[in-house]
């Protein structure tokens, strides 16, 4: 309980910093902000966290339920909106469903997953949280997301683009000299001061949600949005939590899976919409219907896992 408290008042406060900075400060602000945490500040916290990872067990497996998730996410989706069409013959814009298919399937793993998996179950578990970030959906996202965006849109898409945009992540890099750095001894001093550095830059991350927020300007395609966060936050994680005792997961790293699982869209899914002209306004409201719906989800997930 005490646990859940301390992550709310963190969630809420910094956010809501954000929020407020996201609304006198220019637009240009999140955008840097963002860009510093993208090149900078993820790759230094993945780097600090992972020293303290337990990397033991089967994390491997994190990954392939990441996809598998995704995969669920998206087919659910497509099964809701043929459903839809084939009883009430009115089939919505493909934009839309290419939206609606994008929200349903991608979650906000890193700058929101991070910050829960680190304040409820700890560093030492950090490495699960991130192998089912980087290897599951920051390549769902990449792949399959700019794929399904480009057949939705009616576009084509470049593969040297795509391949381009997941190699030059540096997430993906850190996370590679992360797992080199670990056998470094450094000064104690050196270790306090790289752990502080990370977790303000987790603490950036959420001010950088508030301020994103800030800019969304609609809530139209609720219910659209509704049926995506259902779908992204309740039935897929509700479905995949309860067989990973049939891997030999529970405990800690259950819970791990379950939580980056039950994240709200990602705001990546908003990138991809402009990109792609897909339905924005359906996107915007289930960014930010998600993140609120996290708040009320989340003790659900602790309580079961």
């Amino acid at each position: 309980m005490t646990n859940i408290l301390e992550l709310y008042v963190e969630l809420v406060g910094l956010v809501l910093v954000g929020f407020i900075l996201g609304r006198k400060l220019p637009a240009t602000v999140p955008t840097r902000l963002g860009q510093f945490l993208f090149w900078v500040g993820v790759p230094i916290s993945i780097v600090t966290f992972l020293r303290k990872a337990d990397l033991s067990g089967q994390i491997w497996i994190a990954p392939i339920i990441a996809h598998t998730a995704i995969l669920l996410g998206a087919f659910l989706a497509w099964v809701l909106v043929k459903g839809k069409g084939y009883f009430t013959n009115n089939l919505p814009r493909l934009p839309t469903q290419g939206s609606f298919v994008l929200a349903a399937m991608v979650g906000n793993t890193g700058y929101l997953g991070y910050p829960v998996i680190l304040t409820v179950v700890g560093n030492q578990y950090f490495a699960w949280a991130l192998f089912y970030d980087l290897l599951g959906t920051t390549l769902g996202v990449y792949v399959l997301g700019v794929a399904l965006a480009a057949y939705f849109s009616g576009s084509s898409q470049n593969h040297g683009q795509i391949a381009r945009a997941i190699l030059i992540n540096p997430a993906l890099w850190s996370f590679g000299f992360g797992l080199l750095f670990r056998k470094v001894a450094i000064a104690p001093l050196a270790e306090f001061c790289l752990e502080k550095l990370a977790w303000t830059m987790v603490g950036l991350s959420l001010a950088l949600i508030g301020m994103r927020l800030a800019q969304l300007r609609t809530w139209r395609s609720v219910k659209w949005a509704s049926l995506s966060l259902g779908i992204k936050m309740l039935i897929v994680p509700l479905i995949l939590g309860s067989i990973l005792p049939v891997f030999g997961l529970t405990g800690a790293p259950a819970l791990v899976i379950v939580l980056q699982m039950a994240m709200p869209p990602a705001f990546a899914t908003l990138v991809i919409a402009e990109t792609f002209d897909l339905d924005r306004d359906l996107t915007v409201t289930a960014l930010a219907g998600g993140s609120m719906v996290l708040l009320v989800t989340l003790p659900i997930w602790l309580k079961l896992f």
